[in-house]
């Protein structure tokens, strides 16, 4: 099944109105392109427990996105708060974002030294839609340190970035 959907996802259809009946001749253009689901995720320390917010676990965040560069999977913009981390994510085709989130959380734990548990179980997501509710998202995550009283200025936050541009 996957295969299937790789190949409608990745191949523009073939056909032309004149050989399929029944078909409306533009509908072709809907699948000339097939974009893979952009995610904004957020998962939370269990007890919300302050482990986060350090160059440890954002070290290991950045290793663990270019790790998962090579299996096409990008993290976009991110912040990680002290207990609790944001997030934009985009996978291949065969992308699980609920085995991914799970990897994620294991390759963390790695580097926090309080003894587990670490994470509250699950995970929110939504799917991102237009480039205005990715603009929207990213305003909310980015000013979240700032609702946090954690700073005065969202660029003043140390624990945020880029890694790579993900368009919506």
């Amino acid at each position: 099944m996957t295969n299937a959907f790789r190949c409608l996802a990745q191949a523009p259809l073939q056909h032309d109105a004149l050989s399929v009946p029944d078909r409306p001749p533009r509908l072709h253009r809907v699948f000339e392109r097939y974009d893979p689901p952009l995610y904004f995720t957020t998962f939370n320390t269990h007890r919300r427990r302050k482990l986060l917010a350090n160059a440890s676990v954002q070290n290991e965040l950045l290793r663990f996105a270019q790790e998962g560069q090579l299996r096409g999977i990008g993290i976009g913009r991110y912040v990680i708060m002290p207990d609790h981390i944001h997030l934009f994510v985009r996978g291949n085709l065969d992308f699980s974002l609920k085995q991914w989130v799970r990897m994620m959380k294991r390759a963390l734990s790695k580097t926090i030294l309080a003894a587990p548990p670490h994470w509250q179980q699950g995970f929110f997501d939504h799917l991102i839609r237009h480039s205005e509710s990715y603009a929207a998202k990213w305003e909310y995550v980015r000013q979240n340190p700032v609702r946090a009283r954690l700073v005065t200025r969202s660029d003043e936050w140390p624990w945020q970035g880029e890694i790579v541009r993900l368009e919506a």
